[in-house]
């Protein structure tokens, strides 16, 4: 071995290895000790939150909310059916109010909040017992009211998609079984079951019920916020 190889092999050794040993051992003890991060897929405006800084009453809102907008926006976001949201799909109001709530309103109020928590140099109590003045609500009082009006309005959106589409299979199920029952008079039963189907939101007795989703609910003036 040569004096200069044998220089190279003693610098690894004794300098880069050692190194490397140090750098590793602080990127592993700063992961372990950072606080951990909340993510929300569906609010990606909120993005990461300490997991400390929000209340375990919020955390659950949040996260109801969260599964919740996410099948919202593809019911009423995803009008031709076609499993993504795109350009081809026909926005509504409804569309944009969820998209509202969900890259607005909410990120903001959860902004709200965390100022008021990080005013206090404790441990956030504040935001947990002081009212705010000219009202009886504390910080965290008032950012509940707020994610649970919008959950409620979820639960409704959610409920009158359910309603709506069933009475499609319902009025398809009942053209079907007369057409299948009484094939001599299918001119007249088709032409009556589509006006029956039409009443439901279909304008196609064959196939619109059952292939298009639901792309009504209340209306956006209807949602109190």
């Amino acid at each position: 071995m040569t004096q200069v190889t044998a220089m190279l092999v003693m610098f690894v050794l004794y300098g880069m290895l050692p190194a490397a040993g140090l750098y590793l051992g602080y990127r592993g003890i700063k992961k372990v000790t950072a606080p951990k991060m909340l993510e929300y897929k569906a609010m990606p405006q909120l993005g990461y939150i300490p997991e400390k800084s929000l209340p375990m009453e919020v955390k659950t809102a949040l996260d109801q909310i969260n599964g919740k907008g996410e099948k919202l926006r593809v019911i009423y976001g995803d009008t031709n059916n076609d499993g993504k949201i795109d350009d081809k799909d026909t926005v509504n109001e409804t569309y944009i109010m969820i998209q509202n709530l969900m890259d607005r309103h909410i990120p903001l109020a959860v902004a709200d909040y965390r100022r008021l928590h990080d005013l206090d140099v404790g441990d956030g109590a504040l935001a947990d017992t002081t009212k705010i003045k000219h009202s009886n609500v504390t910080g965290k009082e008032a950012l509940l009211d707020v994610l649970s009006t919008i959950n409620t309005q979820f639960d409704d959106l959610l409920n009158a998609s359910y309603h709506q589409d069933g009475q499609k299979l319902l009025a398809t199920n009942r053209y079907l079984q007369q057409r299948f029952d009484n094939p001599i008079a299918s001119t007249q039963i088709e032409h009556s079951s589509n006006q029956e189907i039409g009443n439901h939101g279909s304008g196609d007795a064959t196939g619109s019920a059952i292939e298009n989703p639901s792309n009504k609910g209340p209306k956006a003036e209807d949602i109190k916020l």
